[in-house]
């Protein structure tokens, strides 16, 4: 019988935490319709581009699904990650993950994204990662409801996923995108706000 070699590649159904604290920890993924973890080559790619940013900074994770990116953050030293999900699987899923790791820092809302954005809040977050379902094409919506949320501090990095197929989106007029790239049928860009 042949033998069976170990791969670091992520198992169907499991997410592996890339680097930091949790490095190669693999978490549960919900099974729910349309929920598509960013891929481990550009959660690589974009949390290099994230370097100089990542230690202390406080994240939120809008569509959070997995968690897989605001865990990660974690992971690399952020000071928190507010976690925003509709999906009560997702939510349940990621509320299990945070326990195993013990991420005291995270915090999940079950709420619509649209919703979150737009009640008050007192809190400001350096880092958003933004990762609609593709097939709902919100993104532009979601970008101009986040710079009109005061949310954002100043000088903010908002990272932004889409389907490559379609045109790239117009970012609010206060943000300068910094990194584009594509992989596979996905866009992933880097945009910071100016204060």
């Amino acid at each position: 019988m042949a033998k069976r070699h170990k791969t670091n590649k992520t198992q169907p159904g499991r997410l592996r935490i890339v680097a930091g604290n949790w490095r190669s920890r693999l978490l549960d993924i919900a099974d729910v319709p349309g929920l598509r973890p960013t891929s481990e080559r550009i959660r690589e790619t974009l949390f290099n581009w994230l370097t100089p940013h990542i230690h202390g900074a406080r994240c939120l994770d809008l569509f959070a699904g997995t968690g897989a990116l605001g865990l990660e953050a974690l992971s690399r030293g952020a000071k928190s990650a507010m976690f925003v999900e509709n999906a009560a699987l997702a939510v349940a899923t990621l509320n299990a993950n945070i326990k195993v790791l013990d991420a005291a820092a995270a915090t999940v809302r079950q709420m619509d994204a649209r919703q979150f954005l737009r009640a008050p809040s007192e809190e400001k977050y350096d880092l958003v990662f933004l990762d609609p379902p593709f097939a709902a094409d919100l993104t532009g919506e979601l970008c101009r409801l986040l710079e009109d949320s005061e949310l954002l501090s100043d000088r903010c990095l908002i990272y932004i996923e889409q389907d490559r197929s379609r045109a790239e989106t117009a970012l609010p007029e206060a943000w300068q995108l910094v990194k584009n790239k594509t992989a596979g049928n996905v866009r992933y860009m880097l945009a910071q706000r100016e204060a």
